[in-house]
């Protein structure tokens, strides 16, 4: 994608792939909720957002979710590491990854494989970097899944709700898998596009954020999981 990076003399050197980046522009720091785990993270978010936009020569992209612990994702992880049942001697998989925090604690909680799935380059060099930041290994694809089925036996889905045609799509595939016996669970605090009318409430956990990126330095985050579906190992 001809990522480029300025070096010392303020020249745009082009990279070889975005791990010189995500080195260079985030520190390896502790999750709040879930300090178990560690993240190369950005102290700032937009900033970061900037300068990814800078190297990527376009404008207007999304954030940089790779970058940050959102609090879905948090609120994911700490249920999974918190209730290892629902992930232990499974196949995993955690969608729209981001850092690879959910599939971290999937590892960390006995699931028998974890694939992070995200279509952004910088996450999935983020995943690789965090996986081994964290003693696990998990295995990255860029492919666009939903609507697909590898016979995962968990689905692990964090901060997925922002837009209105995308989380539907998303979640008519959510709720096939979960119909086909496959565990699904959700982390969401409060997106616009959570369809809580076909999903039943789980957990709720109080998760630190950062206001750059949210509205509030506590978010109320809760886990989800579709409707009419076995309470066994779901922690409850």
């Amino acid at each position: 994608m001809g990522h480029r990076l300025r070096d010392g003399r303020g020249v745009r050197a082009p990279i070889a792939d975005p791990l010189a980046f995500i080195r260079a522009e985030t520190r390896l720091n502790p999750v709040p909720l879930v300090p178990e785990i560690s993240l190369h993270v950005a102290d700032e978010a937009v900033p970061l957002w900037q300068r990814t936009e800078e190297e990527l020569g376009e404008m207007g992209l999304p954030p940089p979710f790779w970058a940050f612990a959102w609090a879905g994702g948090q609120a994911l992880a700490r249920h999974v590491l918190d209730h290892p049942e629902t992930v232990a001697g499974r196949k995993v998989l955690d969608f729209a990854s981001g850092s690879g925090l959910v599939g971290i604690a999937a590892m960390k909680a006995g699931a028998a494989s974890v694939t992070c799935a995200d279509i952004d380059p910088f996450a999935r060099a983020a995943i690789g970097l965090n996986g081994e930041a964290n003693g696990v290994t998990l295995t990255a694809t860029e492919h666009d899944l939903i609507g697909t089925d590898a016979g995962w036996d968990t689905v692990l889905a964090g901060d997925i709700a922002y837009e209105k045609d995308l989380s539907a799509r998303v979640f008519d595939w959510l709720l096939a898998l979960s119909t086909r016996g496959a565990t699904v669970l959700i982390g969401d605090p409060g997106r616009t596009y959570l369809p809580k009318d076909r999903l039943e409430h789980l957990a709720e956990y109080s998760v630190p954020v950062t206001r750059e990126l949210e509205d509030m330095e506590i978010k109320r985050t809760s886990v989800w999981r579709p409707r009419g579906v076995s309470t066994i190992g779901l922690g409850r």
